[in-house]
């Protein structure tokens, strides 16, 4: 545990081994360091819950390393020593951060009381992070994470037909986490205790797929050596989730459109009619609508699974998402592949969420799956990632516009993002922004952000 384990720093050897000692008695793991230098090291090797800290030392001082733990592990309390019993310093060390202070002849009643004061502080800055977490994830769906107010309208969506038989198209580009999507709907349904089958429709040839799901009778082509059971079958009573529809070809849309008003249909090579009970979700990455004007797809299909459509934003337009999720897939792969990162870097956080991830968020959890098997330290920075994420693509050609104009759209994206991040509260976004709300008011009525707000009725 964290909050078992203490960091001491004292250059003075006695007194380093004395308060390693006595604290390990006292049932607590000790380690001890003499500098700032070799406490930092210390640190980036091991969680502590807590850290003592002399407040002169060879190559620095205790509020040199009270800053370095306050930047970089929040979560960890300091108490200072000095021998000299200065209020200035004490008052500097509780100004600077510090839990608590000790003076020097240290009394081992007055440590063991200050120490066990300060890890009941560490336990509940841990519960505090905690219920942040959770306060974070309020508009979470299973595993899916965000508190960005388009993602919020989603899930108020799923939630009202998650339970009914409906149909539901979800739309959006690949990797924004429509299967997922899927199969939060399937587990807040009556449904969620039969099973969930998902075909990914662009993966197979015509006949394959239609095999795959409806099921084939022995020798109904060639490799049909047995009686094989489709997904639909096997779906019976639960959910099936359709996976990129807008590749199917014309002859299986007939099928599919027949399956969604009857569901019933035949295994291929097979005269007898099966009836099945099964909801039927599905997703596309192309724009149906524009596939019915071209005739690829079916239009009476397009209007039979219309019902319900959910379109998933680019991670692009969630760069208030980039960091929660950056986090949660930290955790996720350090615990699946056995690492231990204590963070990501503000420099490294900065350029993932300055890149637009055309992957989306299947491209972020791959890139964060890199970083954690591939670097050397306890924190991710900007070298684990990798050289597209650092490195954009290079300055558009040079187009004829007054400065004003060409500095209005960044603005206008820079407001937004920043409204987003902080859920479209106007008194936190002008705070983050550094102007006041006045200004903030007329610069999103000028790019028509108020009227944004007022849609989605965050005014």
């Amino acid at each position: 545990m964290r909050a078992k384990n203490i960091l001491i720093v004292d250059d003075d050897r006695i007194i380093l081994d004395s308060l390693c000692e006595f604290l390990s008695l006292e049932g607590f793991k000790t380690k001890g360091a003499e500098t700032v230098k070799a406490a930092v090291a210390e640190l980036e090797k091991q969680n502590y819950g807590l850290v003592i800290t002399d407040v002169n030392l060879p190559d620095g001082d205790g509020f040199e390393l009270l800053d370095i733990v306050a930047k970089n592990y929040p979560q960890t309390v300091v108490i200072t020593i000095t021998g000299y019993g200065s209020i200035d310093s004490a008052v500097r060390a509780i100004k600077s951060g510090a839990y608590d202070y000790l003076t020097k002849p240290i009394v081992d009643d007055e440590l063991r009381l200050v120490v066990e004061r300060a890890i009941k502080q560490q336990s509940l800055m841990s519960e505090n992070e905690n219920l942040r977490l959770q306060l974070e994830q309020k508009y979470s769906l299973e595993n899916i994470i965000s508190h960005d107010y388009k993602m919020a309208k989603i899930f108020e969506l799923v939630d009202a037909v998650a339970d009914s038989k409906t149909t539901i198209l979800m739309a959006g580009p690949s990797g924004t986490g429509k299967s997922m999507l899927a199969r939060a709907i399937h587990h807040r349904s009556g449904r969620k205790d039969k099973p969930f089958i998902e075909v990914g429709c662009g993966a197979l040839p015509e006949t394959l797929l239609e095999s795959e799901l409806f099921g084939h009778v022995r020798g109904a082509f060639t490799g049909a050596v047995n009686n094989k059971e489709g997904k639909f079958l096997a779906a019976d009573t639960g959910t099936i989730f359709l996976d990129e529809i807008g590749n199917a070809s014309p002859a299986f849309q007939t099928k599919l459109l027949r399956v969604l008003e009857e569901r019933q249909f035949e295994a291929v090579g097979s005269n007898k009619t099966e009836t099945v009970d099964t909801r039927i979700l599905l997703a596309s990455n192309r724009d149906l609508k524009e596939e019915v004007k071209q005739g690829r797809f079916r239009e009476d299909l397009y209007y039979r699974i219309n019902v319900v459509t959910i379109e998933l934003p680019p991670l692009c337009d969630r760069v208030g998402d980039i960091r929660l999720l950056a986090k949660y897939f930290l955790q996720v792969y350090c615990t699946q592949h056995n690492k231990e990162k204590l963070g990501i870097t503000d420099e490294a956080m900065e350029y993932l969420e300055r890149y637009p991830w055309p992957g989306n968020i299947r491209e972020l959890e791959n890139t964060i799956e890199r970083a954690v098997l591939l670097s050397k330290d306890k924190f991710i920075g900007p070298f684990d990632l990798p050289d597209s994420v650092k490195h954009q693509q290079g300055q558009k050609a040079y187009k004829p516009m007054s400065l004003k104009d060409a500095l209005a759209e960044p603005e206008k994206n820079l407001i937004r993002q920043a409204l987003e991040a902080n859920y479209w509260n106007r008194q936190e976004t002008a705070k983050a922004l550094q102007i006041n709300r006045t200004t903030l008011y007329k610069k999103m009525k000028q790019y028509g952000l108020d009227a944004e707000a007022e849609r989605l009725g965050l005014t």
